[in-house]
Order: structure tokens, then sequence, then C-alpha cells
């Protein structure tokens, strides 16, 4: 009998998920809009702020983990039990994540226990806010060498922690934290000049 995802270990996950990456495809923009219009439907316009495809497949020309990541800004009000049956009913798995910003949300499609399942995406919900994956998308968009820098990176730490999520995301850390850094400094200059 197969085990549900909720019952597996993280080593569990890791070994059924390891961390694939893929040369960019522009495919990921367009399975982008078309899950924007799937949680728009959803959970509800009143109840969104922004939409925003975030992480590396929206950055062209990045090395990615084939994952269309996907931040959604809500309203403070939102009641947050039918925002998560409303997703659940679209086919999304609801995961708590008490380490990121309020609301401590995250939503994953295309997992099974068999594998990955079609496409995948993770959904985090957060309230409105300045974010630091949008600062970091946008500035590799506008420096493609410091994209090409982190997909060597990213390479490097694939063939290091295939089977453990945990240890690849914590070994980017630094890197992202120092480019949110330079954008600050850019956005900073630019509105000084």
């Amino acid at each position: 009998m197969t085990r549900s995802l909720d019952e597996m270990t993280d080593e569990e996950l890791w070994q059924l998920f390891p961390i694939v990456l893929s040369e960019y495809q522009p495919i990921w923009k367009e399975c982008y809009l078309a899950e924007k219009k799937v949680i728009i439907q959803a959970i509800g316009t009143h109840k969104i702020v922004r939409i925003h495809h975030i992480g590396s497949t929206a950055v062209p020309g990045l090395l990615a983990k084939p994952t269309i990541d996907i931040l959604v800004e809500i309203e403070d009000a939102t009641d947050t039990s039918s925002l998560i049956s409303a997703m659940q009913e679209c086919g999304y798995r609801y995961l708590k994540q008490p380490e990121n910003p309020p609301p401590h949300m995250m939503f994953i499609k295309g997992y099974a226990p068999e594998g990955f399942a079609g496409q995948a995406y993770h959904v985090h919900v957060r309230y409105q806010g300045d974010w630091d994956e949008i600062r970091f998308r946008d500035y590799l968009i506008t420096h493609p060498d410091t994209a090409r820098e982190y997909g060597k990176l990213k390479k490097n730490l694939k063939d290091l922690h295939e089977h453990n999520r945990d240890a690849y995301t914590a070994a980017k850390t630094e890197f992202i934290r120092r480019v949110c850094e330079l954008s600050r400094k850019e956005m900073k200059n630019s509105q000084d000049s």
C-alpha cells in the first residue's frame, strides 16, 4: 500500500522528488498565466492584491527546477480558512509554513506518492508587502551575468544536494541575500539621481 505524502519523512520525499534542473522553457510563462487564472477563479479577485510569477522559471534563460513558483498577495482581512478550502478544491495540497511570513501558507500541486505528476506548482501566499522574491527575480532579469552566475551555483549545488532540498535551498541563501542587497542599493541610487 502506498503511503500518502503527508506520512512520508523529508528524506523519503527528497528521494521521491530529487532536485531536477532544466534549461529555460518559454512554456513556463504560459503555465504561469494559465494557473494564475485557476487561482483567481478559485479564491476570487476581491481577496487578491497581486499575483507574481517568481522563482527561476520567471527568468528567461535561467537554469531552473521546472516548478512554477507563484506569489499571491492577499488582503489582510481574507478568510484564510476559505482560501485553504478553495485552493484544495482546485487540486492544491496545503502546507503550513511557520517559518514564512504571515499568513504562513503555501500550496503545492504536481506531486503524488508515485513521484512528480504533471507540472509542479508552488503557490506562496502572503499579505501585501515588499518581497525579496520579486526583487531577486527582477534583478536577475536585468542582470544576465548575475543570472548566469546563479545558474552555475544551482548546478553545482544540485550535484552536491540532489536528494536534500533543505541543504540545496540553504546553500543558495547567501547568494540570494547578496543579490537582494545589490538590488536595494541600485534602486536607492536610481532614486537619488
